[in-house]
């Protein structure tokens, strides 16, 4: 089990690794506390990114919107509720994903923050076709 959890992690891992440019945990990982600070770091860039995604949106419909205030409630009341919404379902996909792993090891851990890496990443790539022209 451990083994097809570390497997996970450095594909999963090994995605976000080839996207950056510059060195980090995710180059040349050989060994579990390797892989740990890997699935932190594809955590971390994913969750920053999807950030900046939302951000990036709420730009854009403020560019639409913004003579509209009502229509600009609207949507961005709408799309709060959908990342509220959304972060609770990718939490509890998550935790059932993680789930085989005893809580609080390494294994747990580097499963989980590879499934909220992968999740955060799809997420933002939907959140950056928003209102695209």
């Amino acid at each position: 089990m451990k083994s097809v959890l570390l497997a996970l992690a450095l594909i999963t891992t090994g995605a976000h690794a080839a996207q950056e440019s510059d060195t980090n945990p995710c180059d040349a990982v050989e060994n579990d506390v390797q892989t740990l600070e890997c699935s932190v770091y594809s955590r971390t860039t994913a969750e920053d990114l999807l950030k900046d995604n939302l951000q990036s949106l709420t730009e854009r419909l403020q560019g639409v919107y913004g003579k509209n205030p009502t229509q600009l409630a609207d949507i961005t009341g709408k799309i709060k509720a959908a990342q509220q919404q959304w972060l609770k379902t990718r939490d509890a996909d998550c935790a059932v994903e993680a789930f085989p792993a005893t809580s609080g090891s390494k294994a747990f851990t580097i499963a989980q923050n590879d499934c909220v890496a992968r999740m955060s990443d799809e997420r933002s790539e939907f959140l950056e076709s928003i209102g695209q022209e």
